[in-house]
């Protein structure tokens, strides 16, 4: 029987000692983002996402190895366990396959078949069904069953007994579940059909039928929700005749006088016991596999939102849309700083729309704002249109705006941690400095709003919510930890991302910054409440220190790395005097020169480190983000009427989901590319070759401007 780590190596295509040291640094307490960076030499510098693959996995066949020695106990107990039993529930590979062997043992509720032994029919049903060749026929054998006492008065309902833990038995059969388990996944069709007539959203499953094999999970989950609604009739179909000969086969003997007894309770099983038993699961399992994928889509797709690269060091202009209430106005410095607020009015009439350009342009002049951050929300194209207006009248060249995503924003101005950033400013007024700060920093600001409040996926809301917080805070995680946060300016909402930090360890740093000012290297941050030396192991390389004299401070060098990097500097004739002052660009040629495998076993450490090393010396505090295309600023602004079938537009990816992408092109809507017109190559997924955050060139196919929708092709612009 193979080990946990076996299976893992195997199934993860890894070598064996890899596998077992990410096992042994998980048991020991490190984080994913620790290991994915710092431990590489033990596990061949696997990346976030493998590792979180692996300790998933892992998590799992450990629930299955406790639930089989749970299974083994109980059976064990009852006296019934053989050795092809246990060696049948050591090889179950999944908790379904084991749930169907402790089926018939496991302690059931008062069934038929229960009633029917309590009676004493349980040797004349096993008799029959053993269906001998010297069998008597089933009205004789069930003669000396009958029993007034017990309630059995006649051979009919000795036979009826009989027939019910019969059934029971075929039904608990682990192989026959397993064969009509494979008949479902190659002959099972899915079919709605319409519970209203009206128009709906549903209406493309008003008359839907689909392999199983082939259903989509979109497709599963929009069934889903349109069955919870009442909209849609829902039904699992299988050709009835096909698995009942499937079942008989596995049960009956032919020639034997209690066949056709047999064949009847079989019949029986499968329509009132195995058929909706396993419809069930079936519809279950669809939908698990369903939620997994939207769930790793949720990820893909806030993975590159939260790593849009930042806009910094601009004067940036928050303006959060709306009708009744007007649209809320944030002027904020290069470092986020509010330097401004106030409330215009452009959709009530022409003239409150000019008062707006007025008052806006005053701002704009005063506090010299270069860029506009609009929220994408209720009322953003009539914004938008006034902002391309404002732009055209002060005519600076200077000032663009660009669309923001402002999902999460109202959550994150009614918390209570924006009521303790910002205690005197209305709601309201809190959303604008989100979104103009969401421009400047996107991942800063994000990470204050719960992962689920983001909103990139689909059918978010009929996700397993523990499993897709689990999944979105760890891509918070390792984005947060990807790129570093400054120690002295970080807020507790970013710090608590960091890896080894909790909620108190990142509220007493802030609580000791302010105490005692700022960190003024790496070791200060050991002197912090309750932040012991795991938790400082853990966090260290990912805290930066700008303001330290010590240079590898504000890198992602760990401290324990500190002698190896000053180690690989000697080696190549150079200091941390030369880092601090950028005179080091032949590094990589003068340690190609040296050898990098030597200069690593010199310098005590494994070439992917001393590879990091290198490139941290290179950048000391580079933001990874700047190396990604930058945001897309517009100045101008286009309305769907605008739209012409063959335009080529420039756009920016907003959400990947299974059948496309939708892409912002200045427009109000965001316009829909198919999957067919992603590629000219066969692609399995949009997310193969598409980001969200990414700059695409566009061609409009069709505009359908009572439906407000805008079909584009990728495809098409590069033939």
């Amino acid at each position: 029987m193979e080990t946990i780590s076996q299976i893992l190596a195997r199934e993860l295509d890894r070598p064996q000692s890899h596998i077992d040291n990410v096992i042994s640094l998980l048991d020991e307490g490190n984080t994913i983002p620790f290991i994915a960076r710092y431990r590489k030499e033990l596990h061949g510098a696997m990346d976030d996402t493998a590792l979180r693959t692996l300790a998933d996995r892992l998590e799992y066949l450990r629930n299955l190895q406790e639930r089989r020695d749970t299974v083994k106990k109980s059976i064990e107990e009852q006296g019934k366990m053989t050795d092809e039993l246990s060696l049948a529930i050591d090889e179950a590979e999944t908790l379904a396959a084991l749930e169907d062997l402790y089926r018939p043992y496991k302690p059931k509720r008062r069934t038929r078949a229960t009633i029917a032994k309590e009676k004493g029919l349980e040797p004349l049903a096993q008799l029959l069904f053993n269906q001998a060749m010297d069998c008597p026929a089933p009205e004789l054998a069930a003669a000396e069953y009958i029993n007034e006492e017990k309630g059995v008065d006649s051979v009919e309902a000795a036979l009826a007994g009989a027939s019910d833990i019969i059934a029971e038995m075929i039904s608990d059969d682990a192989s026959i579940r397993q064969i009509l388990r494979d008949l479902i996944q190659r002959s099972a069709e899915l079919v709605s059909v319409a519970a209203t007539e009206e128009d709906t959203v549903y209406r493309l499953y008003y008359d839907f039928r689909q392999p199983v094999n082939k259903l989509q999970g979109h497709q599963i989950l929009a069934i889903n929700r349109g069955e919870k609604e009442e909209k849609l009739k829902v039904d699992l179909q299988l050709d009835t005749e096909l698995a009942l000969q499937r079942v008989r086969r596995a049960v009956i003997r032919p020639g034997s006088p209690a066949m056709a007894f047999v064949r009847a309770a079989a019949d029986d099983a499968y329509e009132r016991l195995i058929w909706p038993s396993m419809e069930r699961e079936t519809r279950s399992m669809l939908t698990d596999a369903a939620c997994e994928g939207a769930i790793k889509m949720f990820g893909l797709n806030l993975k590159p939102l939260l790593m849009q690269p930042p806009v910094k060091g601009k004067v940036t202009m928050g303006l959060d849309p709306g009708y009744r209430n007007g649209c809320k106005v944030a002027v904020v410095d290069g470092t986020g700083k509010v330097l401004d607020t106030t409330v215009v009015y452009p959709t009530f009439s022409e003239n409150k729309k000019q008062e707006a350009i007025t008052k806006l342009s005053t701002l704009v002049r005063k506090y010299g704002v270069e860029h506009l951050a609009i929220g994408n929300g209720t009322a953003s194209r009539e914004t938008e249109q006034m902002a391309v207006e404002m732009i055209a009248k002060i005519n600076n060249g200077r000032l663009s705006y660009a669309m923001v995503n402002e999902a999460g924003a109202s959550v994150y101005s009614a918390s209570k941690l924006a009521a303790e950033e910002f205690p005197d400013f209305d709601v309201n007024l809190r959303s604008a400095v989100s979104i103009a700060r969401r421009l400047q920093d996107p991942l800063a600001e994000l990470v204050k709003i719960d992962p689920m409040a983001i909103g990139v996926g689909q059918y978010q809301h009929d996700m397993p919510q523990a499993r897709l917080e689990e999944t979105l805070n760890g891509v918070v995680e390792d984005c947060v930890n990807a790129v570093g946060v400054d120690i002295n300016t970080a807020s507790p909402s970013l710090l608590q991302r960091v890896a080894g930090l909790t909620k108190t360890t990142a509220r007493n740093i802030v609580i000791y910054r302010e105490e005692n000012g700022i960190f003024e290297n790496r070791k200060m941050i050991n002197k912090v409440p309750k932040l012991g030396p795991k938790a400082f192991q853990q966090c260290a390389g990912f805290l930066r220190v700008p303001e330290s004299k010590q240079v590898l401070d504000n890198t992602a060098v760990h401290p324990e790395s500190y002698a190896a990097a000053e180690a690989l500097l000697k080696l190549c004739s150079y200091s941390l005097e030369d880092v601090k002052n950028g005179d080091i660009r032949e590094l990589p040629q003068r340690l190609k020169a040296y050898g990098a495998e030597k200069a690593a076993a010199e310098c005590g450490v494994g070439v992917p480190t001393l590879n990091d090393i290198v490139a941290e010396l290179l950048k000391p505090g580079r933001d990874p983000r700047e190396e990604l295309p930058p945001v897309l600023l517009r100045k101008d602004v286009l309305e769907i009427k605008d739209l012409k079938n063959g335009m080529i537009l420039t756009g920016t990816v907003r959400n990947v989901i299974d059948f496309g992408v939708f892409v912002d092109i200045g427009v109000h809507q965001d316009g829909l590319v198919h999957i067919s017109q992603i590629s000219n190559k066969f692609i399995r997924h949009p997310s193969e070759v598409l980001s969200v955050g990414d700059i695409v060139k566009v061609m409009v196919l069709d505009v359908d401007e009572k439906k407000h929708r805008i079909s584009l092709s990728i495809k098409q612009v590069k033939e």
